[in-house]
């Protein structure tokens, strides 16, 4: 990851814009009572024991903080998470553990609990094989696995048990335990609250570009000409549309291009209003490292920001906040790269920004926020701190919120076969005047979810 101060070309917008595997049956159960004062004292230490999407792979051990011993078939522990889909099915697998995978049990929970932090969790337990726990002596490793039954990606970014930093064992209270059915270690998730204050929330429910609660609710896919990206293209707000996905509705924006400019149809969705300035800015993102049909290749730009309009070459009152993923390269990129960018101003005496890269594929589901304050601006990917920008960039006037997906140029493929790419955005939310972490944004996703609601919008007009 490399974060610079530069003079990057600004792009410029015309618009304001050996396992043990157990099969698991997912039954509802029952919340653990809270430990009595004189409860058997134990604690849970965690750590994220692998990388990649296809699972999570939560690392435990229990260790014994008492004066008595601990028969570790009274033990239950549970890991909480949140399912993907409604209709998903997963499965516990044991690894490795220093007791024996033929001594730990995995049983998948559903918490029945509307709105709550996690509505599944993974219960371990012990058979009377794994024997006891001496004063002082913990479990050894154990070296566990969830994985979708049909072996779809988990976004474990809004998982409240995970914690992507964590790659060493230490005392983690996401994970709760009991002993004979009391809870003596750990805080369970509890049903999420939404901010007070002036809240922007749209779950992306409508059926198409021409919805007209697009327009009552304050946004537009945007049409015409003008920049950025290739000159002569065409913004087409029919590239907009919406659809179902695991239960929920996600919009989509679609570039196409035949390798000609007049072929080429770019995609935008942007508030209308510009009043959205200091706060928390989040969204759930899909980016995508291949055309849907088509040969791959063009210089593509896949985003979500927020911006103001340039009253002037130069002025100082221009505020831009960018997530920014290029899958073939482009900007004198040659592969894939991902910016965050924090602009003060461009034009013929230079753009000023500050902005962080990261060259990988940044290809699937992210989840995406940025904050702003009266001293800085802080990036974050899937629940990680990605980048933190100077007061100097802080925004001077509010913005409008938006994301396009368009090609910066027609030289990353040069032929004229027909090739689209796909863009797909779950929700978008804002928090005016409030700092949320990750996981706040998390819990007041699933709260507005949990009750209902697909819109609101309580930001005043600047």
């Amino acid at each position: 990851m490399t974060v610079r101060t530069s003079r990057r070309l600004p792009r410029v917008r015309a618009s304001l814009a050996a396992a043990v595997a157990v099969g698991l049956g997912a039954g509802v159960l029952g919340a653990l009572p809270a430990a009595a004062a004189t409860g058997e004292p134990l604690a849970v230490q965690y750590r994220n024991g692998g990388s990649g999407s296809s699972q999570a792979s939560p690392w435990l051990k229990v260790v014994n903080t008492g004066t008595t011993p601990i028969s570790l078939d009274q033990v239950k522990l549970r890991y909480y998470f949140r399912s993907d889909s409604p209709f998903a099915a997963y499965r516990f697998a044991c690894d490795w553990a220093v007791r024996g995978c033929a001594n730990v049990t995995g049983t998948i929970g559903t918490i029945n609990e509307p709105g709550a932090a996690a509505d599944r969790y993974l219960e371990i337990g012990f058979t009377g094989g794994a024997g006891t726990l001496a004063p002082g002596a913990d479990s050894g490793d154990l070296q566990l696995r969830v994985h979708r039954t049909d072996w779809q990606s988990m976004q474990q970014g809004d998982d409240y048990s995970f914690g992507a930093t964590q790659t060493g064992y230490a005392n983690w209270t996401k994970v709760t335990a009991g002993i004979a059915g009391v809870q003596v270690w750990g805080t369970a998730p509890t049903r999420p609250t939404v901010p007070g204050g002036q809240v922007l929330f749209d779950d992306l429910d409508y059926t198409g570009h021409a919805d007209p609660a697009l327009a009552a609710h304050g946004w537009n896919a945007r049409a015409g000409g003008g920049g950025p990206g290739v000159a002569g293209a065409t913004w087409a707000p029919e590239n907009v549309t919406f659809a179902k996905q695991d239960g929920n509705s996600v919009m989509t924006l679609r570039t196409s291009t035949a390798g000609t400019a007049e072929s080429t149809r770019h995609s935008e969705f942007h508030s209308q209003a510009m009043k959205f300035r200091n706060g928390t800015y989040a969204a759930r993102v899909r980016f995508s490292d291949a055309p849907v049909t088509g040969p791959d290749g063009d210089h593509l730009v896949q985003s979500f920001f927020a911006i103001n309009d340039l009253k002037a070459p130069n002025a100082d009152d221009y505020s831009e906040y960018d997530f920014e993923y290029l899958p073939n390269g482009g900007w004198g990129e040659t592969s894939n790269i991902f910016f965050t960018t924090s602009w003060e101003t461009y034009g013929p005496e230079g753009s000023v920004n500050q902005y962080t890269t990261s060259r990988t594929s940044f290809a699937g589901w992210h989840d995406l926020v940025l904050t702003i304050d009266d001293s800085t601006i802080v990036y974050y990917v899937d629940g990680v701190e990605f980048s933190r920008h100077d007061a100097r960039y802080l925004p001077e006037r509010p913005m409008v919120i938006a994301f396009n997906q368009w090609l910066t140029d027609l030289a990353g493929q040069t032929g004229t076969e027909a090739r689209t790419y796909e863009e797909q955005v779950d929700y978008v939310l804002h928090v005016k005047d409030q700092v949320l972490t990750p996981a706040q944004v998390a819990t007041t996703v699933a709260g507005y979810r949990a009750s209902g609601t697909s819109f609101t919008d309580t930001v005043p007009a600047s």
